[in-house]
């Protein structure tokens, strides 16, 4: 049976159309995913996310621990701060993508739900293999994560008795409490627009989706499905894992080199990510405009003049743009913006340009 959040009667009452999603029982869509993504980016949307794993890391060298399973500069990162960044194998192969926040002298991995369980063996093994001391807590069964997101985000928090979070900066954490229960506010994003994530203990529920939900009522808040949340992140560029990055991808490969420190001491992945810096990669993560009707699919091939020259991992028809839109990895000589090629859809090749990434600019519909 799957694994069903405290938010699962919500959905319920409110019509969601309920699937087995990585183990657990999630709402795909509500009125629909054109609906739920444009009330994101014209309005303002919920999401039950409670499904992401969340571990933490706490103890005597927590920080510098974490540091080492992760590309990016967890050393410099402040209390109060958060970043994204991928884990990697030794061969640089992306074990999966997380959020990674430091509270205080703590480190919390938000993880993909669909890894969580792979994620915690990892970290594990590898903390034992170092010798590090530090303790490794996965609460991803004991927290409910609640992501509100969308341009009238702030004037629900005012209306939930919520504004201090206002001031709260882009990548930016803090502790609060919420009728007396603990909660910790982020301002991260995973759609292209302002927005706040809440994590608080499972068994507090949902109370905060209740008071969110209904301090949106009058803003146009809808409850938004993993439908949308996937438009709306395409639309963006941003990788999922399992689509557009797994452990045969590396981050440099992925378009991730910003989240790459190679002036870093040491971490897990870190020669194999020099060396393929040095030789330069032969794969590239793009952008992909069809320029006829057609909707690319993951696992379509791109092609130029005939000969494959890589793959669709992330297609769709974005909602924003009104235009069948693909992410896939092509061969580095072919990997500029404007390259003509080909998608193959259904059989049949379709005319399609190389694009910068996003897609989707905030205010555009370019």
């Amino acid at each position: 049976m799957p694994k069903e959040t405290p938010l699962v009667g919500r959905h319920r009452e409110l019509g969601a159309r309920l699937v087995e999603f990585a183990g657990w029982l999630m709402p795909i869509q509500y009125t629909g995913i054109v609906d739920e993504h444009t009330a994101v980016r014209e309005a303002v949307g919920l999401f039950d996310v409670s499904h992401m794993g969340e571990m933490w890391f706490r103890g005597p060298g927590a920080v510098e621990t974490a540091d080492k399973l992760v590309t990016n500069d967890l050393e410099s990162l402040k209390p109060g701060a958060c970043v994204y960044s991928p884990m990697c194998s030794e061969k640089s192969g992306i074990v999966d993508d997380v959020i990674v926040y430091r509270v205080g002298d703590e480190i919390l991995f938000v993880v993909n739900a669909a890894n969580t369980a792979k994620d915690l063996e990892w970290i594990t093994s590898r903390c034992r293999e170092s010798g590090a001391r530090v303790q490794i807590e996965d609460r991803s069964m004991k927290t409910v994560q609640i992501a509100l997101q969308g341009p009238k985000a702030e004037e629900v928090l005012k209306r939930a008795g919520l504004a201090e979070l206002i001031p709260l900066g882009r990548n930016r954490h803090v502790e609060v409490r919420v009728k007396g229960t603990p909660v910790l506010a982020s301002r991260t994003g995973y759609t292209g627009e302002d927005g706040f994530e809440f994590y608080h203990e499972w068994e507090a529920g949902d109370f905060l989706w209740s008071a969110l939900f209904e301090a949106g009522r009058g803003l146009g808040l809808k409850p938004i499905g993993l439908g949308a949340r996937d438009t709306l992140r395409f639309e963006m560029g941003y990788c999922l894992y399992g689509n557009d990055i797994d452990d045969t991808t590396s981050p440099l490969e992925a378009g991730l080199g910003w989240t790459v420190k190679l002036d870093k001491p040491d971490f897990i992945g870190k020669q194999a990510l020099v060396a393929e810096k040095a030789a330069g990669v032969k794969r590239k993560l793009v952008g992909l405009e069809l320029l006829e009707s057609g909707i690319p699919r993951k696992g379509y091939p791109i092609t130029i003049d005939g000969k494959e020259i890589g793959r669709v991992t992330s297609g769709t028809f974005a909602p924003s743009l009104s235009k069948g839109l693909a992410l896939g990895y092509v061969a580095t000589g072919s990997s500029q913006p404007g390259t003509e090629v080909c998608v193959m859809v259904r059989g049949k090749e379709l005319k399609a340009r190389i694009t910068k990434l996003p897609f989707y600019v905030h205010g555009s519909r370019r």
